[in-house]
């Protein structure tokens, strides 16, 4: 039979899986009676793990949410998971996040068992994070707008259009999508009895209203199809469509999320993206390092011969 520190521990990692467990079940996993089971949670209460119990013949324990944050018991793979995912919180697009990202990494690590550290510390080691030069947004701005879309209420909140306009906003949030440098807000627009997709960055002091929002149906397949498209409405005018000589697969491998990309058959492949800067999407294509022939807009044609021209200069000259 396990000492008694050991059951709490084992009874508190059975206790952290998101379910109810019949005190029989986990006397009969812990080899103990459901007796033993009862003051081992009522130890646990006292050390500031919120158990409740339910009465009746399919009731048992769980673990709610508390006033406090107790300290959480983690596999392997699951601390190594956390560990990596706050050290690529550094280059969120999320503004004040860094500092606490480190602290939590900093107590994580102290903790980690010496096979997990090495785990961590090569990964760590093996990737390189690049930070966006995008816009930032306060945690606080996401976790008023999450908590208003978890529970369905509307939100009045100042915000500042491309232009510089700056209005109030009364709305009903519906999803938050992140691109990887931006976030936006799609949402009903109560005023303009429309939907309208917000940069959250440009959005100040939200506040949920307590008012219930109506449940609605987007006008696309999800909140990331309506973003893409948006996005695609506003920069209609810089849509680059490039003709790649290189397989769909092939090219997809090497730009990654970036864009669309249809197969053409004969190896040949349809690269379309919407770009906000014509001058970073013709960076882009001589990286590749790949035969290419740009069907729209000519002035991405344009901008690769500006830099045709300046490296034609920076060139020595031959005698």
């Amino acid at each position: 039979m396990m000492d008694t520190s050991a059951r709490l521990l084992s009874l508190l990692s059975l206790l952290q899986t998101p379910r109810e467990w019949p005190g029989s079940e986990l006397a009969e996993r812990l080899r103990v009676t459901t007796r033993t089971i009862r003051r081992d949670v009522d130890r646990l209460r006292e050390l500031g793990y919120p158990v409740e119990a339910t009465l009746g013949a399919v009731g048992g324990y769980r673990l709610v949410a508390g006033k406090a944050l107790p300290p959480l018991l983690l596999d392997d793979e699951e601390a190594v998971a956390i560990a990596v995912g706050l050290r690529a919180s550094a280059g969120s697009a999320v503004g004040g996040i860094e500092d606490a990202s480190l602290r939590a990494l900093t107590k994580l690590e102290q903790v980690l068992p010496s096979r997990l550290r090495y785990r961590v510390g090569a990964l760590g080691s093996a990737v390189v994070t690049m930070t966006g030069g995008g816009p930032r947004v306060e945690p606080s701005v996401l976790t008023v707008l999450a908590g208003a879309i978890s529970n369905h209420e509307r939100v009045r909140f100042a915000y500042c259009a491309a232009d510089g306009t700056e209005t109030r906003r009364h709305v009903e949030p519906q999803r938050l999508v992140a691109t990887g440098r931006r976030w936006y807000l799609v949402a009903w627009d109560l005023e303009r009895d429309d939907w309208r997709m917000f940069r959250v960055d440009r959005l100040d002091a939200p506040q949920a209203t307590g008012a219930r929002a109506t449940p609605r149906e987007l006008p696309a397949a999800d909140a990331a199809a309506f973003v893409k498209q948006k996005l695609r409405d506003l920069h209609q005018g810089a849509t680059a469509v490039v003709i790649v000589d290189a397989p769909a697969e092939a090219l997809r491998a090497r730009l990654g999320p970036m864009g669309e990309v249809e197969d053409l058959g004969d190896g040949r492949s349809r690269w379309r993206l919407d770009a906000d800067r014509l001058d970073w999407t013709a960076v882009r294509l001589l990286m590749l390092d790949l035969p290419f022939r740009v069907e729209s807009p000519p002035a991405l044609t344009e901008q690769l011969r500006v830099f045709g021209e300046r490296a034609q200069r920076a060139l020595p000259k031959l005698d």
